[in-house]
């Protein structure tokens, strides 16, 4: 009977006891004895606990990150570091609704169970990964791939290794950091990068290209002519690339142009020759020429194929256009005009080459309405066509060159057919104003083979005939031009000069093979000049004026000095 009145009023005062309780906790609070982070949100709200904890939550750490041999520090809240206080309060609140009757009365007497819960961090990987970008932005190293190289000390291809790259991985970075917010060191692992080509891929195609450097020879086909490439001039036909051997079109076809002009034997017009003092009809003669589109196919095939080393290229007959009984009666022929110019002071190499030029187109007709071309009247400016080294003007400088004194004569030769009226196809100037041509300024033409030539077209209506006078003792040089005097004057005027610019000051270049002190002058000071002359021609046809343009540069005086003692 004690027992049971005994537990009935324990059940009775418990029962009062918790209902005092929960009548004095406000609803919706956390339970006593709760931290987070540090924080004591016990008997607060919700939106309460949820401020002080954002308000003293600590400041983003310092996060040092590397990436190679680079490091940067930076707040982390830059790598999209925060301290989430709604994930930070959501266990104290299952904590608080999960505590029994016991754990609440033991709160109500002040005895409340303690509970700390870490504050928790969270990283945005979106933020990280754009930060971690920029850092590392210029870090990696990108794979190089193998490459064809042409090694000009053993004048064969090679090989270039490859070497691989390094790229940051900042994918892995940032899943490193989003797992480990807490982290103040970052590592940004270097992933290796292999190259896309490597040397095993490349070396076959060395092979292919170094199969194909071989002396080529070509044949025209029904004659003896022959001519030879050597192997660097194969070489230089093609280029090794990653997906194969590629012809060089443009060197194909100068080797080819080279090649053939050598070889081929033009038909001869009829011309005239002197014997003795008078002149004489030389009868045309047929000739052998290559066939060159057929031709230009079968030598680009087989310069590109390792098992050829030499071809017959197809040929076809070449005919005259001038016959000599289209030739004028000599006895008929009128001079029409004359160009003269005189290159005093010249050297023995450069009146070699002006001797040899004049010689070289002496004699040549040009048929009514056909074109004169001075380089091919000539048959090129080369030492097996008897010309030797003298000064050319290449490259922006005046240097010694094979020909160097040619446009003596094609200059001589311009000024006789522009007298003469005849129609300009193609005409180009020195690169400065050159002295041998004063004092008729601008009156001048260079050419330079292969691919500068001088032009003119025959429109008097009948052949003409160049005829070069030379006199070396005197410097002298005149071209004439003979033919059926057409009814036309010609007036050419004097240069008018627009504008001239002054030369810039003299360059100094040490040569190691002059003596200590001594000096040579190699290049010459000349004004700029920018002018043009005008020819007027009257005939049937009325008056017409044509104007040729010339634009010189400023040049340079350049001396050679030895080295200082």
């Amino acid at each position: 009977m004690k027992v049971w009145i005994g537990g009935a009023l324990g059940v009775a005062l418990l029962g009062t006891a918790l209902a005092m309780g929960v009548a004095s906790q406000p609803s919706g609070t956390l339970a006593p004895g709760l931290h987070v982070g540090g924080v004591d949100v016990g008997g607060m709200t919700r939106a309460q606990a949820l401020a002080a904890v954002a308000q003293q939550a600590p400041a983003a750490p310092q996060v040092t990150v590397t990436a190679g041999t680079s490091t940067w520090t930076l707040p982390a809240e830059q790598l999209g570091w925060h301290a989430d206080a709604e994930a930070s309060l959501k266990p104290a609140e299952l904590a608080s609704a999960g505590r029994g009757i016991i754990e609440r009365l033991q709160a109500l007497v002040g005895q409340a169970k303690m509970q700390d819960f870490p504050l928790v961090t969270t990283v945005n990987a979106d933020r990280a990964h754009s930060t971690l970008s920029t850092l590392v932005r210029g870090v990696g190293v990108s794979p190089r791939n193998a490459s064809v190289i042409f090694d000009k000390t053993t004048k064969r291809y090679a090989v270039k290794p490859d070497t691989a790259g390094q790229q940051p991985d900042v994918d892995a970075a940032v899943s490193a950091y989003t797992a480990a917010p807490v982290s103040t060191t970052l590592n940004i692992p270097l992933r290796v990068q292999a190259a896309e080509r490597p040397a095993a891929l490349v070396q076959p195609l060395v092979d292919q290209g170094n199969a194909l450097v071989r002396p080529f020879k070509v044949q025209l086909a029904g004659t003896t002519r022959t001519g030879i490439l050597s192997a660097l001039q194969v070489a230089n036909l093609y280029w090794v690339r990653p997906d194969g051997i590629e012809a060089d079109e443009s060197a194909m076809k100068v080797a080819f142009g080279q090649l053939t002009g050598y070889i081929d034997l033009p038909a001869q017009d009829a011309r005239y020759a002197l014997k003795g003092t008078q002149l004489v009809k030389v009868p045309e003669k047929a000739g052998t020429v290559t066939d060159r589109p057929a031709a230009y196919a079968a030598f680009k095939a087989a310069v590109l194929d390792s098992t050829k080393a030499q071809l017959l290229l197809p040929s076809k007959a070449s005919t005259p256009t001038l016959t000599l009984a289209q030739l004028p009666d000599p006895g008929k022929l009128e001079l029409i005009t004359v160009g003269k110019s005189t290159y005093y002071h010249s050297s023995v190499a450069r009146r070699t080459n002006v001797a040899n030029a004049a010689a070289k187109i002496n004699g040549a007709v040009v048929p009514a309405g056909e074109v004169f071309s001075f380089l091919n009247t000539l048959g090129g400016i080369s030492a097996g066509n008897g010309f030797v080294s003298g000064l050319i003007i290449s490259g922006g400088r005046t240097v010694d060159g094979l020909g160097g004194g040619v446009c003596q004569v094609s200059t001589t030769t311009f000024r006789a057919l522009y007298q003469a009226g005849l129609p300009v196809v193609e005409r180009n100037q020195h690169s400065y104003r050159v002295g041998y041509y004063e004092p008729q300024v601008g009156f001048e033409a260079a050419v330079y083979d292969p691919g500068v030539d001088l032009k003119f077209r025959n429109d008097t209506g009948a052949p003409i005939l160049i005829k070069t006078v030379n006199d070396n003792a005197r410097s002298t040089l005149q071209v004439q031009v003979w033919g059926i005097k057409p009814a036309r004057s010609v007036y050419i005027s004097p240069a008018t000069i627009l504008a001239r610019t002054p030369h810039p000051p003299a360059q100094y270049i040490v040569n190691p093979k002059l003596r200590p002190g001594a000096m040579n002058q190699v290049d010459w000071a000349a004004d700029g000049f920018n002018l043009y002359i005008t020819r007027t021609i009257k005939d049937g046809a009325g008056v017409r004026t044509d104007v040729t343009k010339t634009i010189y540069k400023p040049w340079r005086a350049v001396y050679e000095i030895g080295p200082r003692g």
